[in-house]
């Protein structure tokens, strides 16, 4: 049907293994997922259905559209999805009587939820998300060669950015300029992320006030967007000299997000932000030497916000005031948004396998964002950095 690459049935094997694991320990009967990356991540096809796995024996994808190519795309066995009625028989025909099934709470509509259900009359819910997205978390070799490939990409733009950027540019101009060089590479344009009206396009490219705006997008900086109802990351504001340009961009190969933050300037950037600058680095050398396995993810957040309150730059940490976002990392993989999760409340540990995208940045009013952020993967010798552009701020000489 095509000729695209797809997703090693061996990896589609032992992913299902693994779920099945978890499910037979929390006693489940099955689950049915309905979330398009879980199923991606299950199956190694994108189309339209609902994917039901028993704690035992062989999955079923019951499509709406399209069969046809889901069936060319992905191992699994394929059926057409049935009316609601007819689908409560199907199931009950494979995999007997369900009594504990697993759903997606954190994402599954109450609507939907209500009317799958029905497929499943004496079954007992049992929320799976945390479940899944925990066995997300840990790459395998070919997730973490995914990656890999993403920030070589990223790394060529970056080292294009001294010739992209000029004094008056828009933000969205260069914003443009980036999305062209990473689109031609063959990034999607598409950031998917999991928590719930949380959007993204590209990144954060913005520049001084701009930058330091906040917005509903739970992360360090805002950005004022092009509208009112695109209320984040390039706007039309110009870039003008002096101004701190934060070039926080992500890229996408065969689904996976690499994420990174580089600095640049025109001309030269003020005292006070070249320190909160080389403070941010100082924090992510150090979490670069406490992100070993068994560590717990909020550690790492309570060592960064020890830092930046010793630094006297605790009101300035990722975002200022009451916008401030309480977190310093986050998983990446097929979402922008995984586990692990780098804040409080969160004692679960590091894993090897584990990657996440380490971001400590300061937000000072009128003035704009500075920080860092590298995608780190989780060996049993510590965090090897997957990106590697320079991480000296960019200046750009003016005239």
């Amino acid at each position: 049907m095509h000729n695209l690459a797809r997703l090693p049935e061996k990896e589609v094997e032992e992913r299902i293994a693994i779920f099945q694991n978890t499910l037979q320990k929390n006693a489940l009967d099955g689950a049915l997922l309905t979330q398009n990356i879980d199923i991606y991540y299950l199956t190694g096809t994108l189309q339209n259905g609902v994917l039901f796995i028993p704690c035992t024996g062989a999955p079923c994808f019951f499509v709406r559209k399209s069969v046809k190519r889901a069936a060319f795309e992905t191992s699994l066995e394929v059926q057409p999805l049935q009316k609601s009625k007819r689908m409560a028989e199907v199931l009950k025909e494979k995999y007997g009587v369900i009594h504990h099934l697993g759903l997606e709470k954190d994402v599954l509509p109450m609507g939907l939820a209500e009317r799958y259900m029905k497929w499943f009359p004496q079954a007992k819910v049992v929320d799976v998300a945390f479940m899944l997205r925990l066995q997300r978390a840990v790459k395998s070799p070919y997730e973490i060669r995914q990656l890999q490939q993403a920030a070589k990409r990223v790394n060529e733009v970056v080292i294009s950015i001294p010739h992209i950027i000029q004094e008056n540019m828009t933000e969205l101009e260069l914003s443009a300029k980036i999305e062209y060089a990473l689109r031609v590479q063959g990034n999607t344009g598409l950031f998917r992320m999991r928590g719930y009206n949380q959007e993204l396009v590209l990144g954060m490219v913005s520049s001084g006030y701009a930058a330091a705006t906040p917005t509903y997008f739970d992360g360090p900086a805002g950005g004022l967007g092009v509208s009112i109802v695109n209320p984040q990351s390039a706007s039309m504001k110009p870039i003008k000299r002096g101004e701190p340009i934060l070039i926080d961009i992500s890229t996408v190969v065969e689904g996976y997000i690499i994420d990174q933050t580089r600095m640049a300037v025109l001309g030269e950037l003020d005292s006070e932000l070249v320190v909160a600058y080389e403070e941010a680095k100082k924090i992510i050398r150090e979490m670069e030497q406490c992100g070993k396995p068994g560590v717990s993810w909020q550690t790492l957040y309570q060592k960064a916000l020890a830092m930046a309150e010793k630094a006297g730059l605790k009101e300035h940490f990722m975002g200022f005031g009451d916008d401030q976002a309480k977190f310093v990392g986050h998983g990446v993989g097929l979402e922008l948004d995984e586990l692990p999760i780098l804040a409080n409340g969160f004692d679960q540990p590091l894993e090897v396998g584990m990657v996440i995208a380490i971001e400590p940045k300061f937000t000072f009013p009128d003035q704009g964002v500075v920080g860092i952020e590298n995608t780190y993967l989780v060996t049993e010798n510590g965090l090897e950095s997957l990106t590697f552009a320079n991480e000296d701020i960019i200046h750009i000489p003016v005239v």
